[in-house]
Parts: C-alpha cells; sequence; structure tokens
C-alpha cells in the first residue's frame, strides 16, 4: 500500500515546526481535503482527533491518537475509520543553522479496493500538495526566510506495495 518518507527542511526553530503539525484542530484551515476536526481530547503529550476527508463527492472519517514529545517527534496511530492501518511519524531535528530537519513517513492502506484504487492514482501528487500547504502554513505564520522556497536538503521516496 501506499508509503512515502521525505526529509524536508525548514527555515524555523523545531518548536515553532513541532506546534504547527501537532495543532491538529486548524488542519482544515489550510488541508486539502480535509473538510473539518474535531479533538475529543488533547495534553501535552497525547491527543485523540477525528479528520473528516473529502474528495469530491466522497467523504470520510477517521480517528487517530496522535503522542507528542516536543520539540521532536509526533507519531500518529490510528484507531478507526476508512483504512487498514495508518503509520505517520514526524521527527524534528535542529539543523544546525537556526532551522529544523523534518524526517517524515506515511505509510497507509485502505480497508476498500475503491479508495485503495483512487490513493494509488494520485498519491504522490495529493502527498506533494499536503506537504507544500503545511510549508506554506509554516511561512504564513512565522514568515518568509532565505531558506524557504529554497528546498533545501529536499530528499524523498514513495514506494507502493501490495499487502
Amino acid at each position: 500500500m501506499p508509503r512515502h518518507t521525505e526529509t524536508r527542511n525548514l527555515p524555523y526553530p523545531p518548536e515553532q515546526v513541532f506546534d504547527l503539525v501537532a495543532d491538529v484542530g486548524r488542519y482544515q484551515e489550510f488541508l486539502p481535503w480535509v473538510a473539518a476536526t474535531r479533538v475529543r481530547s488533547n495534553s501535552g503529550t497525547m491527543m485523540i482527533a477525528d479528520l473528516v476527508v473529502g474528495f469530491g463527492a466522497l467523504k470520510e472519517t477517521f480517528a487517530s491518537r496522535v503522542t507528542k514529545e516536543r520539540p521532536s517527534r509526533i507519531l500518529v496511530e490510528y484507531i478507526d475509520g476508512p483504512l487498514k492501518y495508518l503509520h505517520n511519524s514526524w521527527k524534528f531535528r535542529p539543523d544546525g543553522k537556526g532551522g529544523t530537519a523534518i524526517d517524515f513517513c506515511v505509510d497507509f492502506a485502505f480497508k476498500s479496493r475503491i479508495f485503495e484504487s483512487l490513493a494509488g492514482q494520485m498519491f504522490d501528487r495529493a502527498l506533494r500538495r499536503m506537504i507544500q500547504a503545511f510549508e506554506d502554513r509554516a511561512h504564513q505564520l512565522y514568515g518568509g526566510s532565505q531558506l524557504a522556497g529554497a528546498g533545501a536538503g529536499i530528499s524523498s521516496s514513495s514506494a507502493q506495495s501490495a499487502a
């Protein structure tokens, strides 16, 4: 099923990038295809949240447990919804220049063959659009920089495998 790993550099400190990613309740404001969010519970280290994701007339809700280790890591564990599984991790490291190196990984599979087929057809394009939405949001919240838009240190790999 779709799996993607990527490393990005942003010109903001890890605390700011962590806070942006951890603010699940605002995802519908800037992430494509996120129609709504509901944070069921939230503490400094753990969150339970629902996302409503839509592609045209198709809408699905899924729940996740988000483990937060500020400012270095966010882990997302799938609880319920249209997926067989979801493993998502964000790791934030100081890059030595005042910015953050972000290691991102997502691995998931849909229960439905129809959704799996749709995801396979547009996975890379959709993922790149979502990653760009996070970068754009960071620039909007924290301002521009010489590193911003320079694509410093971007590397990625995608793989699609059968379950």
